[in-house]
């Protein structure tokens, strides 16, 4: 990247687009050859990738997506929305080839099941990203790589893009549907900036009983990078080549949707490193970004702005700590 062109935006985020259709309340998990009832139904903007734009934009990132849905009635949808929340689509590849991808989400009580139909993003790869992209921006984020098997293939190419480019770089694997956990983790942590991962899904990619095993497997592929380990209302717990240590959370009473939160946590840590802040203020305030997340449906309508986060979390969820961010 040329020192006398510097990035336009903030934040290239790589990843997959789809929409979620949600039922909710219902009664019981379906049954083969019998009919549930649900309460409740939504279609909404999915993709673990689209949540974190969206919410990065409205914490005043300037965001460009890279991705590719179906020239079809979910694709035509993705796009205002994205736009809406301010992010830049100009590198979004429409195509007649396949159909956007779809999630259906049934959600019980306490739990929820998901079934994905790809579609496009299953055939998003490094060819599909123009080569300008990389030298746009000051960090790249890439999210579900599992249900990418084109950007998983090509992903050792595409830090050497963007690590050229002299962007810091963030990642965000997502479950494996498959728990097969096929990447070349050694490689990846040693070439990257912050590892996101949940809890869930750290202790299953290591083969992990604890996190502290878990810790013992990583930690030696670490050199300058940070891995992150998101526990919900625990907070989080992040580990370098010679240090670990754990980040209180924040506890909502009557959480609305649990649906983006991660990725709401993984927007506050971008944002927030992005300011040049140090690396356990970058926690703090994601775990506040998550913790918001919760008090509205859907990954993005309670991060509407800085302010707006700042507020609902001193005032509806009680975070006293919110107000060291309001400078």
């Amino acid at each position: 990247m040329s020192t006398s062109t510097p990035p336009q935006k903030d934040l290239l985020v790589i990843g997959e687009l789809n929409m979620d259709l949600i039922l909710d309340d219902v009664q019981s998990f379906p049954e083969l050859g019998k009919e549930k009832i649900a309460g409740d139904l939504n279609l909404t903007l999915g993709s673990s990738s689209a949540i974190f734009a969206g919410n990065s934009s409205r914490l005043g990132l300037a965001v460009a997506f890279c991705g590719m849905i179906g020239d079809d009635d979910f694709g035509k949808t993705i796009i205002p929305q994205l736009q809406e929340y301010g992010v830049d689509t100009s590198l979004i590849t429409v195509t007649n080839k396949y159909k956007t991808g779809l999630t259906a989400i049934i959600r019980y009580a306490d739990d929820r099941a998901m079934v994905t139909y790809p579609g496009a993003m299953e055939h998003f790869a490094l060819a599909d990203i123009p080569e300008e992209a990389f030298g746009q921006a000051r960090h790249m984020h890439i999210s579900s790589i599992f249900l990418q098997p084109g950007i998983k293939e090509d992903l050792p190419a595409i830090i050497d893009r963007a690590s050229s480019a002299g962007m810091t770089i963030s990642i965000d694997t997502q479950w494996d549907p498959e728990e097969h956990w096929d990447l070349d983790f050694e490689h990846l942590l040693s070439r990257i900036d912050f590892f996101l991962p949940n809890e869930d899904e750290f202790l299953n990619m290591t083969g992990s009983s604890s996190v502290e095993e878990a810790i013992d497997r990583f930690q030696p592929y670490l050199t300058d990078g940070t891995v992150i380990i998101k526990q919900g209302t625990r907070g989080a717990t992040y580990f370098t080549s010679d240090t670990i240590k754990s980040i209180p959370g924040y506890t909502n009473p009557d959480p609305v949707d649990t649906v983006g939160a991660g990725d709401s946590f993984n927007a506050g840590v971008i944002y927030r490193f992005l300011q040049g802040d140090p690396l356990e203020r970058c926690i703090k305030f994601g775990n506040i970004t998550g913790a918001v997340s919760t008090t509205a449906p859907g990954g993005t309508q309670a991060l509407t702005s800085l302010n707006d986060i700042l507020h609902t979390a001193k005032n509806k969820l009680s975070i006293t700590d919110s107000d060291d961010f309001t400078s």
